[in-house]
């Protein structure tokens, strides 16, 4: 048998699925991430219309709630207890005090919501979601689509082009767990430092907006 690779990030839960066959499980996952994906565009349109976003932890719940439905005992709550992610040099906190550090990451991205880039709130709700870890699973797919969330908010728009930077993330996730890592190596000096995320991030998202010009044989500035 073979230790886990060095170049994955892996949550191991407490509680077993309760869905064990695969291909129903498979099947529940995609119907699940469309509508995951459709709450996400919903809260960027609201959010537009309305000319006003706060993030808040309902926002961070619902669009676990959607991913997991049917797939967790806990989709859309917090983890009971401890989970291990193999792979990472930390252990994420301890359950207790989950809802405490997600207000503290909303009170983050509000305070800086006009002062800091799109970028950076993406990149920092990234990172931030991920340490925090407030899932038995979906912690990354939520904080993928989280991340996008606040990105295409502060962006002004719902961003054009496809593969999006979620769907980029999981096709070549190397990148995404080495600026995960050095944030959270960062982190434990004390010391919040997401460029490593920020820096691909605008990668990610020049190449989705470089399929949007292809597909359309125009640029976004035309």
């Amino acid at each position: 048998m073979t230790g886990p690779d060095k170049n994955s990030r892996q949550t191991r839960a407490l509680q077993p699925s309760i869905v064990n066959d695969r291909a129903g499980r498979e099947a529940l996952e995609v119907k699940n991430h469309l509508k995951q994906y459709d709450l996400a565009i919903k809260l960027i349109l609201d959010a537009l219309k309305a000319g006003v976003f706060k993030l808040r932890p309902s926002v961070v719940l619902a669009l676990h709630r959607d991913a997991y439905a049917g797939l967790s005992n806990f989709a859309g709550a917090y983890r009971p207890g401890a989970v291990l992610i193999v792979g990472a040099k930390f252990n994420p906190p301890p359950p207790e005090s989950i809802p405490e550090l997600l207000e503290e990451m909303c009170d983050y991205v509000n305070e800086h919501w006009y002062h800091a880039t799109p970028i950076h709130l993406a990149a920092y709700v990234m990172w931030r979601l991920n340490w925090i870890h407030p899932f038995e699973e979906g912690n990354g797919s939520t904080a993928r689509m989280l991340s996008y969330v606040v990105l295409s908010i502060r962006w002004g728009g719902v961003l054009p082009g496809t593969p999006t930077i979620p769907e980029q993330i999981v096709a070549n996730r190397k990148a995404y767990f080495d600026a995960l890592e050095h944030s959270d190596q960062t982190w434990a000096k004390g010391k919040v430092d997401v460029s490593l995320m920020e820096a691909l991030i605008a990668s990610l998202l020049s190449k989705q907006l470089a399929e949007f010009d292809k597909s359309t044989g125009a640029t976004l500035s035309d």
